[in-house]
């Protein structure tokens, strides 16, 4: 199978030697400068939306090495691999990024975001102060949320938060972490309120279903939520119900929840499986 972004840079190739012939210098395609096609044809904008995460880190590192005084291309770097999953290799990217003359406050609160990423919640909160506040955006208010979760300050978290909230049109992630940073403090009826919410604006965020079965376990309420749920969603919620019980003194309610989310998987749920066979072997002994 061919690779379809090698083939749209192939493209861009094309176009541009096409437009030389029409000018009557063809002759002057071959020495054209890869990057300077990149910027005719917004290939930085596709590498980082819809191109494999892992690809655009190579594109965007023998860029920067071919130009590296290209701020695009070390910006572009540092949030491939962000997409990338790969935080450690982001943050020295990031840190001479921001200690660029063309740094931007965007690009410190995207630094503050890698740290946290790599736990370095000290790190993230020394970013964050050095922009002013007179940037207030969605992301800046969710990363202080998070900084302010981690040291408990639980007033401040919630007006992060909801500020926060009112800063997007899909506030169903920052719904999530709120909801999840009440079940931290005790308060199972607050978060349950909040993941209801996320699910509201997202039906597909299942992190939320399962932390909103969470929060009814935790209260020993066993039973699923109305909410829209797959199968291997609903076999998925049963589980982590089971395990709750099982954790809570609830064996009995435990082992029955384990075995109807077996019985609810389209398919073989090994997990559950390997669950229910421990917890049977633990009161067999």
């Amino acid at each position: 199978m061919g690779n379809p972004l090698m083939g749209t840079l192939a493209i861009a190739g094309l176009l541009a030697l096409g437009a030389c012939a029409d000018n009557g210098d063809a002759s002057k395609a071959a020495d054209l400068d890869p990057t300077s096609v990149v910027d005719a044809t917004d290939l930085n904008d596709i590498m980082l939306t819809v191109a494999d995460p892992n690809e655009a880190v190579e594109y965007f590192r023998s860029s920067l090495t071919k130009a590296p005084d290209r701020i695009e291309f070390r910006r572009g770097l540092a949030q491939s691999l962000i997409r990338a999953k790969r935080a450690a290799e982001a943050v020295p990217v990031f840190e001479k990024l921001v200690d660029s003359k063309e740094g931007t406050d965007q690009d410190r609160i995207d630094f503050a975001d890698a740290l946290i990423r790599t736990n370095d919640w000290k790190g993230a909160e020394a970013q964050l102060n050095q922009v002013p506040p007179t940037v207030e955006t969605y992301k800046r208010y969710r990363l202080e949320a998070m900084i302010a979760d981690s040291q408990k300050k639980w007033k401040k978290a919630d007006s992060f938060y909801e500020i926060a909230s009112g800063l997007t049109t899909k506030p169903s992630n920052v719904m999530n972490n709120w909801g999840y940073s009440k079940m931290a403090r005790g308060d199972y009826k607050g978060a349950e309120k909040l993941f209801v919410q996320a699910i509201t604006y997202d039906r597909k965020l299942f992190t939320a279903k399962n932390n909103l079965m969470l929060a009814r376990a935790a209260q020993k309420n066993y039973s699923l939520p109305v909410v829209p749920m797959s199968e291997t969603e609903k076999a998925q919620m049963l589980y982590t119900a089971g395990l709750s019980a099982v954790k809570q003194g609830d064996t009995d309610i435990g082992r029955g929840l384990l075995e109807d989310a077996i019985d609810a998987h389209p398919r073989h749920f090994e997990e559950a499986v390997r669950s229910l066979e421990a917890l049977t072997r633990t009161i067999k002994s």
